[in-house]
């Protein structure tokens, strides 16, 4: 695979994936990136797009959130900053096309794709993630330094996260279509060499915490009980203020009864790794086609998700958008092939029982008439 500079995607994931870095050196032949300043700019400038500007003045560094102004992006010096688009796979096809070259790693682990285009000398610091992230040079030069991370500490005056001991054990210098594959836990800092753009394939990573927060959440709306607190026999209470052993003894056992099975914990995931990101909208079409026009388009021209629907699925339990399906065993087939190619093409027989259903995300914006984005 030239992807992972001749590798295949078994050799790199028992030898690589969350071990070691790995430089691939033309990885994408004559890539060319996926979006200029210009369009980079008009996203930065919108509200729905969470965008970043970093810089370093005097030895201090700065930290700006966006929307910007294009007064502000047209006044930017011409060397020592960085801007950090988020997202990009959700508003660019060519992004998320980009993004399903790492298909061979599950839908459920890829977050996004987020550009950043740097000034000369532009860069975010010394720091490490959390998360595996594959670093992809587009047009432009960026000199990375990388190292193990030992003994972390973070600089208390910087408004980002940038290690104050960073001890770099290897460096290389990366052209466009070059790649580097990070772990979660290393350490690397990045400083362009020229205007430069540099795409960062990241990997959703939950917190134990968080899983733990969203489940308990997952739970209160599926768990019902009966009753109310009582403690017939009461006897004086000698300190008011005191919670009695009684009550406590009632809320134990309250506890005690709340249950869930593994299919529980399965649904709640598909549901929770489905779910699109808070700021994420959904455009519903504006003159929408009815039922047999719907089905009679999906058949001469295919149909795709939208670039923001999130879908996956597990046994008979499919996920789109945070919400679970159980649907009839003669469409999953279907519906699987949707969630792995994010498209059908024309010709596809759909029964008349999975056309209602996607007519109906199609008028949630979920879905799109026509295999290619435009």
């Amino acid at each position: 695979m030239q992807l992972l500079g001749g590798l295949n995607a078994q050799r790199f994931l028992s030898q690589f994936w969350q071990k070691k870095p790995l430089l691939v050196r033309n990885a994408i032949p004559d890539f060319k990136g996926v979006v200029q300043a210009p369009e980079l700019f008009a996203l930065a400038m919108r509200n729905d797009i969470e965008s970043r500007l970093v810089s370093r003045r005097s030895g201090a560094w700065h930290l700006r959130e966006g929307p910007f102004s294009r007064t502000e992006l047209a006044r930017l010096p011409r060397t020592g900053w960085t801007l950090l688009v988020q997202g990009l796979n959700l508003e660019l096809s060519a992004a998320d096309a980009l993004l399903r070259r790492f298909r061979f790693l599950p839908y459920a682990r890829l977050d996004d794709v987020m550009v950043s285009h740097a000034a000369p000398g532009g860069g975010v610091g010394p720091h490490f993630d959390s998360y595996d992230v594959f670093l992809l040079q587009g047009p432009g030069r960026r000199r990375w330094r990388v190292g193990k991370l030992r003994n972390p500490v973070l600089d208390p005056a910087a408004p980002l996260k940038i290690l104050r001991n960073f001890r770099p054990e290897s460096e290389w210098l990366l052209d466009p279509g070059d790649m580097l594959y990070l772990p979660p836990g290393w350490a690397h800092e990045g400083v362009a060499l020229e205007p430069c753009f540099t795409y960062s394939i990241g990997f959703r990573a939950p917190s134990h915490a968080d899983t733990a927060r969203e489940f308990l959440a997952f739970l209160q709306d599926r768990v019902t009980f009966d009753g109310l607190y009582a403690d017939p026999g009461l006897k004086p209470q000698r300190h008011a203020a005191e919670i009695p052993q009684r009550m406590v003894q009632q809320a134990v056992a309250v506890a005690r009864k709340i249950q869930w099975h593994r299919k529980d914990v399965a649904r709640f995931l598909g549901e929770y790794l489905s779910s699109p990101k808070p700021q994420v909208v959904f455009s519903r079409p504006r003159s929408p086609h009815s039922p047999v026009r719907f089905a009679e388009l999906c058949s001469t021209r295919g149909l795709r998700l939208d670039l923001r629907t999130r879908m996956l699925f597990r046994g008979r339990d499919f996920f789109v958008n945070g919400e679970g399906l159980d649907p009839p065993g003669p469409l999953r087939a279907r519906l699987a092939r949707l969630a792995d190619e994010r498209a059908l093409p024309p010709r596809t027989r759909l029964p008349r029982p999975l056309l209602r259903l996607l007519h109906g995300w199609y008028l949630a914006g979920w879905l799109r008439i026509g295999e290619r984005h435009g």
